[in-house]
């Protein structure tokens, strides 16, 4: 009778284990870190009055966060950043009943902004570059976040029922998709500006040659667009839209638009030039670009019920 013994394993059957070196690193790589950044000397002065707070120079704390940052890079681990608000850290912490006079607290703050607010990742990109991004990113997100209240507490129309806020919203898509089929070809930039309460709501999208309408809707920065010009529409107040069209070997078109009752009505090209050409701020004139044709605003076919808050029966 012939005995079978099993045969030695070797290294190919079962794996090495690892030492504990390469686990820690093998860690590191997987663990994700989000740092809560003060992103200008107003935050970074409000944070001063925490005892446990241990910077006095806005620059000398951002010369920590940088080297923080590349420190984490280099272990190979994903980091983001998020914007630190002492105000709403302030909120946070009495809400939450933690000490905002503490390291913990605002390590939790942090880690609370990092599920549900916006944050950047950090790719070893100047830290000016990161902090520009950020602030663009969070501006992007309170206006989106606004506007979206602003649908939501619209209302029902008192003759038929619908909610006002979503038949603005469908409204806008529509508007939106009929704007990029009459500029045509070519790469556009468009600015939704519509003012709410104290605010100024803004919103910008960018298309290339190669997008759609309807799947730019499905798009954050479609979405955000369509989002503040419904805003725009369910409130009943003034608003309008400009659009730029790049195409190569051509001079930019510049179109502009005035929101009115549910409709985008064109601009004079007199009216655009001066659009461009004032400073918002100041009211002063301000030169015209080179190479920059100032056009009245495109024909776009009327949609039915002029103004969404209103669908008699």
């Amino acid at each position: 009778m012939t005995q079978h013994h099993p045969t030695r394993p070797t290294h190919h059957d079962h794996p090495t284990r690892p030492t504990r070196t390469t686990a820690r690193r093998t860690l590191r790589r997987e663990t994700t870190a989000t740092l809560g950044l003060l992103a200008d000397t107003e935050d970074f002065t409000a944070m001063r009055r925490y005892a446990t707070f241990p910077f006095t120079s806005h620059t000398d704390y951002l010369h920590h966060v940088e080297n923080h940052l590349k420190t984490l890079r280099a272990t190979g681990g994903h980091t983001s950043v998020t914007l630190f608000d002492p105000e709403d850290y302030a909120d946070h912490c009495a809400a939450t009943g933690r000490d905002p006079d503490h390291p913990t607290s605002r390590a939790h703050y942090t880690a609370d902004q990092a599920t549900t607010g916006p944050h950047v990742p950090y790719t070893g990109q100047p830290l000016a570059t990161l902090l520009a991004t950020l602030v663009e990113v969070t501006v992007r997100h309170t206006t989106w976040e606004y506007a979206t209240l602003l649908l939501a507490e619209a209302g029902e129309c008192p003759d038929c029922g619908r909610h006002i806020g979503h038949a603005a919203f469908a409204r806008a898509s529509l508007l939106l998709l009929r704007l990029l089929d009459a500029a045509g070809p070519g790469t556009h930039h468009l600015v939704c500006s519509v003012p709410a309460d104290e605010d100024q709501l803004v919103a910008a999208l960018r298309t290339d040659p190669h997008s759609t309408g309807p799947d730019l809707l499905d798009t954050p920065h479609g979405g955000e667009f369509v989002t503040v010009l419904a805003a725009g529409i369910a409130l009943g107040g003034p608003g309008g839209v400009v659009l730029r069209t790049t195409t190569p070997g051509h001079p930019d078109r510049l179109h502009g638009w005035r929101l009115a009752e549910g409709q985008l009505h064109p601009l004079t090209e007199a009216e655009v030039f001066d659009a461009y050409c004032t400073d918002a701020h100041t009211g002063d004139p301000i030169a015209p670009e080179p190479h920059v044709h100032h056009l009245a605003g495109l024909p776009l076919d009327p949609l039915p019920d002029t103004d969404p808050r209103h669908h008699p029966h």
